[in-house]
């Protein structure tokens, strides 16, 4: 069976399982990639292992020989159980200290200090520059629909304090938060991503901080014309929840407050340019072990709740459960993606793709990966999903595109953009807490969203061609 056509079994199964049987995105992946590994002939299987083999340098065909009949020897669901437990080692540690990361900011008051922080910075001519920057900066380690359960109070209080611009604060919350969440790692979709690409953390956060800044710039753009031109009324309840603006003395210090976040970043920056200067220092290693730079910040981040933690120690530890709880979700819905990804190689698929579109296949993996991510999104709503879905796809272009691969992760990013509606759990958050009616969010958030991943797919483009390597 040809592999494109198990690509397509393969997404109508994940996206049928989704929309028509409303199956858990893990149940649905997993249940793909056990159809993809039953109906793999043999002759990919060894295909696919030559074309392994024959990529990291020189092998005999003896060596080809006993690789493909070991291959062979494997059931189609150890297979999958391979590809499920090399994504769990990969990205397991990761996510599940990125989600205590969040919580310690959140319970501790210290994402509300770097609120308060860039407010006072911008002042409140300018409150919605400072909510652009804070979503961006918060959706890091924390996910969008938290973000804007944050902010969104403040952004009501700041309507009531300033008497304008509530369009403008609900839109510069949704510009910040939505692109760090698919472009900046730890997030689980950027951070599978990058796995399955084999780029690099530092890199991928330093490339997604740069395309969302042309993202970002544009939704703030489009945030300041639509409030030129339109009014949204502030609903009559404030809806501010106790404890959202604190007195300053009951939060950390600002600087304490950014370490969780900041603190992995510099920890691998400074291992990676160690690394590119040849310095074989036997700590150089641990400076470029992810794992080991989110721990870091975890403890970083479970320290400072001990100390500045609004609540008792039982309550602070069952927040600290319930992160776990969700990030545990996540981590099944991000390995299953990784055995979807795992079985769909080992199919050939990349081979095929460059035999199809031949010369031209390194450009138009871009686009190509870009459409599939967003119709991915647009069919069932999730863009962690869509971006755990596309990656396999993106993963075939690898022989074949000559820029480095952090611009496929980045395409994939701005793909999962388009287009939120009302299957997106995102869009009933911004609708329900901005007290915009239905045809207001459709109106004014989906056309941005939109276009903020098409202009990511633009600098994407750019910087492919301008810097092909990265």
């Amino acid at each position: 069976m040809h592999s494109l056509l198990l690509l397509l079994i393969g997404m109508a199964l994940v996206l049928g399982g989704i929309l028509g049987l409303r199956l858990h995105a893990f149940l649905a992946l997993i249940g793909g990639a056990m159809v993809i590994a039953f109906l793999t002939p043999e002759n990919s299987l060894k295909r696919y292992v030559e074309t392994e083999m024959l990529s990291k340098g020189p092998a005999s065909e003896f060596d080809i020989r006993l690789a493909q009949e070991a291959m062979a020897e494997k059931t189609p669901v150890k297979r999958v159980v391979e590809g499920f437990g090399e994504t769990c080692g990969k990205v397991g540690i990761l996510i599940a200290m990125a989600s205590v990361i969040g919580a310690c900011l959140l319970e501790s008051g210290a994402a509300q200090r770097i609120v308060q922080a860039i407010l006072a910075a911008f002042g409140v001519a300018r409150a919605h520059l400072a909510f652009l920057f804070s979503g961006f900066l918060l959706a890091i380690p924390v996910f969008f629909d938290t973000v804007f359960y944050l902010l969104m109070p403040i952004g009501k209080a700041m309507r009531r304090k300033t008497g304008k611009n509530y369009l403008l604060y609900i839109l510069t919350i949704v510009a910040g938060g939505t692109m760090a969440h698919s472009l900046v790692p730890p997030t689980p979709g950027p951070l599978f991503v990058a796995g399955e690409l084999g780029v690099e953390l530092p890199t991928m956060m330093i490339a997604g901080f740069i395309v969302g800044a042309f993202a970002v710039t544009f939704g703030y753009a489009w945030a300041f014309w639509q409030n030129s031109r339109h009014e949204i009324t502030l609903p009559d309840e404030l809806d501010l929840p106790e404890g959202t603006i604190e007195k300053e003395a009951k939060l950390p210090p600002l600087v304490l407050a950014l370490l969780p976040v900041i603190l992995p970043i510099i920890w691998l920056a400074v291992g990676s340019i160690l690394k590119v200067q040849g310095n074989t220092a036997s700590f150089v290693p641990l400076l470029n072990d992810k794992n080991l730079a989110l721990i870091a910040g975890a403890v970083l981040g479970l320290f400072m709740l001990g100390f500045y933690g609004r609540a008792d120690a039982t309550c602070q530890r069952r927040k600290i459960h319930e992160a776990l709880q969700s990030g545990a979700g996540i981590l099944l819905i991000t390995a299953a993606g990784g055995a979807f990804g795992a079985v769909l190689r080992q199919t050939g698929i990349g081979a095929d793709i460059a035999a199809m579109l031949g010369s031209s296949a390194s450009w138009l993996a871009l686009p190509v990966v870009f459409l599939v991510t967003t119709i991915v999104r647009t069919a069932q709503g999730s863009a962690t999903v869509a971006m755990i879905t596309a990656a396999p796809v993106a993963a075939a272009f690898l022989p074949q595109i000559m820029f480095h691969p952090v611009y496929l992760a980045l395409a994939i990013g701005c793909g999962s953009k388009p287009i939120p509606w009302m299957n997106d759990s995102g869009f009933w958050i911004i609708t329900r807490m901005s007290g915009m009616k239905e045809s207001e969010t459709l109106r004014f958030v989906t056309p941005m969203m939109s276009l903020m991943g098409l202009v990511g797919l633009v600098a994407t483009l750019i910087g492919a061609w301008l810097f092909p390597m990265a």
